[in-house]
């Protein structure tokens, strides 16, 4: 009998490739998690009904493959896996997924930097190889890739027949400019000004058919839509990578769980709201000085991480007493009680929308404890963060 763990060890160690087995759909192993001395919180359901080799897209730079052993309740994952250098950034997003504290960040900067770099292809080529051995079923390339050679010949003869006729009928320009239109609002962070531009410009957006089914079709113009507007329209316009990532995904999320053509408008119409404005907090508002601004933006965008008074100043190249007295007169506010917004704001996100529990939040938000982050969270909001988090799942 095949020792599962001891092979999935031996795997990681030669390929240096990040490895996982699941049993019965929960971790059995971890390479990391070894590491790290702790269980991951990563959600496997992705994996826990495929018969098949697959590879899924946690995002567009980031894959997970799995194979499932025959016959029995065993799962191998392979991921998170990179087609580019991990960066910064993508350690965080992964810190995040998986609700690794904070103190944690060097061992797993360490570990996902240390890992190979692997393209879908060979991927896919560590796949089928671990399906050959645990299962002893060969797995053609095309199938893993879910590509299929004549399936890729009649898709490109439709792609290349419906662009003509759309440039026939002069719409393809139409429909380029009407979308770069909507993602050049976004990109300006004027809110009102989006709203105008959506209320009096036809995008025509719904004649792009990407399903068959109507609500697996607005579906996957929402993901179309919410990826253009992430890419073209808020990161251009200067929010974070990693905040826009993590918006794409929690919002797709959401979409998936909807069951209407219309609540599936209605948040569309809500995330390119609230892309546009992300943008606009970007900006630097109105009586607020261009050093407490960018004291602000550092501040926002570490909020996992512990950051001293000292280190916000750093920034701007001042005394830590120059940058308190520039936040009272700009935001009346101290920088202590700013960073703490800071954190709370973040928190919401992650109680609504993940199922992280309060003591994995506080840790990544590197609260001192559980109780003093439900106790800020209440004084804050006058609701405890399970209230909050009950109240608006129910809306």
């Amino acid at each position: 009998m095949i020792d599962y763990i001891d092979l999935c060890k031996k795997y990681h160690a030669a390929t240096k490739i990040p490895i996982h087995l699941l049993y019965d759909g929960r971790e059995a192993y971890s390479a990391i998690g070894t590491l790290l001395h702790r269980i991951s919180t990563v959600q496997y359901a992705t994996f826990t009904d495929i018969t098949k080799p697959g590879i899924f897209f946690y995002r567009p730079d980031v894959m997970y493959g799995c194979v499932h052993v025959n016959d029995t309740d065993y799962t191998i994952v392979l991921g998170p896996v990179f087609e580019i250098p991990p960066n910064q950034s993508l350690v965080n997003s992964y810190m995040l997924e998986a609700a690794i504290p904070n103190n944690l960040k060097e061992q797993v900067t360490e570990f996902l930097y240390s890992s190979s770099v692997t393209g879908r292809m060979q991927l896919a080529k560590h796949l089928s190889f671990l399906h050959s051995v645990l299962n002893h079923e060969h797995a053609e390339l095309q199938e893993i890739l879910w590509i299929n050679p004549k399936d890729s010949l009649q898709r490109e003869t439709q792609n290349v027949e419906h662009f003509l006729e759309r440039q026939e009928n002069e719409d393809l320009p139409a429909s380029y400019y009407m979308e770069l239109g909507l993602y050049e609002q976004i990109r300006s962070g004027n809110v009102t000004q989006l709203i105008e531009y959506l209320k009096s410009t036809p995008l025509n957006l719904n004649e792009k058919k990407l399903a068959k089914s109507p609500l697996r079709q607005a579906k996957n113009l929402f993901i179309n839509i919410i990826t253009s507007a992430g890419m073209l329209g808020a990161i251009p316009g200067g929010v974070a990578v990693q905040k826009i990532y993590h918006l794409i995904e929690m919002y797709i999320q959401e979409c998936e769980q909807l069951q209407s053509l219309e609540a599936i408008d209605a948040l569309q119409y809500q995330m390119l709201l609230d892309f546009c404005e992300k943008v606009s907090q970007t900006q630097i508002p109105e009586g607020i000085s261009s050093d407490v601004y960018v004291c602000m933006n550092y501040i926002r965008s570490h909020t996992n991480e512990h950051i001293s008074l000292e280190d916000v100043a750093a920034q701007i190249g001042k005394s830590v007493s120059y940058m308190t007295k520039k936040f009272k007169q700009d935001l009346g506010v101290n920088p202590g009680a700013y960073m703490n917004r800071c954190k709370l704001e973040e928190s919401k996100s992650l109680l609504t929308f993940t199922e992280k529990s309060l003591a994995e939040i506080s840790s990544h938000l590197c609260y001192s404890s559980q109780s003093h982050f439900q106790n800020a969270f209440k004084k804050q909001y006058g609701l405890t963060p399970m209230q909050y988090r009950t109240k608006t799942r129910k809306t």
